[in-house]
């Protein structure tokens, strides 16, 4: 049976021509993408296209992958996730929300545990468009940060919820608390963040870097930290700690981004106080808007109660 996977075609392959595309988007040889575009497997918007047509930026390519594999050394480990609740469950999704110490699917250098792989033990079928280990991610939060991940299940929702993350149509809430109290008090950050050289998973804001745009807004002052209302246009990797850290406001407990430690031992936190409290999109079955909230972890909890009682 074909392993049917969907996605949406990038601004930087728009032109390019079928059997590239599907090289570049499923880490196929050119020589199997050709013969799967031949073979009638590859449809543009729904419509058949050959080898040699022409994909256009925004469409969805979608292809019968017989037999495809995660990549060698990676692979999705069907174990339990103690924490990591159901908030809600259909045909075409499965939101959870997500406890720190866990990451949204396998990587390299990554033993530790992980959405999908709870996902699998839990019986849930997930989609199997997007790239190898990440089949049915559309978004993703850092193993340190907690709070609401939206998993495909259908293959359409996939490419629908895809498409709308990278149109910005989705409503992504995150509150950070930050050290010190941001000038101003409700801003916006908008400056592109990049790989930072020499550090494998450490990012930057840098000119190099992709557009990624942040919207704050304080919702609470302490002594010495602030709690933050924050908005993303875009899904950077590490986005909102980058862009708190570049205008001198860490994420509290976020050591990696210069957080000092001594307030994190503090409060008692052994991560970044950054949790994601709202998610709201249009259902890709029904078409209706559909919003889910998570209250905070326990951690989190603790650290903002002995801020108030200072």
């Amino acid at each position: 049976m074909a392993d049917v996977r969907m996605v949406e075609v990038p601004e930087g392959l728009d032109g390019e021509r079928v059997d590239a595309a599907l090289a570049r988007l499923f880490g196929l040889s050119r020589t199997k993408a050709a013969d799967l575009a031949s073979a009638g497997a590859a449809l543009l918007d729904g419509r058949t296209v050959g080898k040699a047509d022409r994909v256009r930026s925004g469409a969805l390519l979608e292809v019968g992958l017989p037999d495809v594999a995660a990549p060698a050394g990676i692979e999705v480990i069907a174990e339990p996730v103690p924490g990591m609740s159901v908030v809600y469950d259909d045909s075409d999704i499965v939101v959870v929300d997500k406890p720190v110490g866990v990451a949204a699917h396998p990587s390299v250098g990554w033993s530790g545990p992980t959405v999908v792989g709870g996902l699998a033990a839990a019986g849930y079928r997930i989609s199997t468009s997007g790239p190898g280990e990440r089949r049915g991610i559309v978004s993703r939060l850092d193993v340190g940060t907690s709070g609401l991940m939206v998993v495909c299940k259908s293959e359409r929702a996939y490419g629908l919820l895809k498409r709308s993350f990278q149109r910005r149509e989705v409503d992504k809430t995150y509150h950070a608390l930050v050290q010190g109290m941001p000038d101003p008090l409700v801003g916006t950050i908008d400056a592109p963040i990049g790989r930072r050289p020499g550090a494998e998973f450490k990012f930057a804001v840098m000119t190099t870097g992709k557009p990624a745009v942040t919207h704050y807004e304080m919702t609470e002052a302490f002594g010495g930290a602030s709690l933050l209302q924050v908005t993303l246009e875009t899904g950077r990797t590490h986005q909102i700690r980058v862009h708190m850290a570049a205008v001198r406001h860490p994420c509290v407990g976020d050591t990696m981004y210069g957080a000092d430690p001594t307030l994190a031992g503090r409060l008692g936190l052994e991560r970044q106080w950054l949790h994601a409290t709202h998610l709201g999109f249009e259902h890709p079955g029904s078409g209706q808007y559909v919003e889910f909230s998570s209250d905070y972890p326990q951690d989190l909890r603790v650290a903002l109660e002995r801020l108030r009682r200072n």
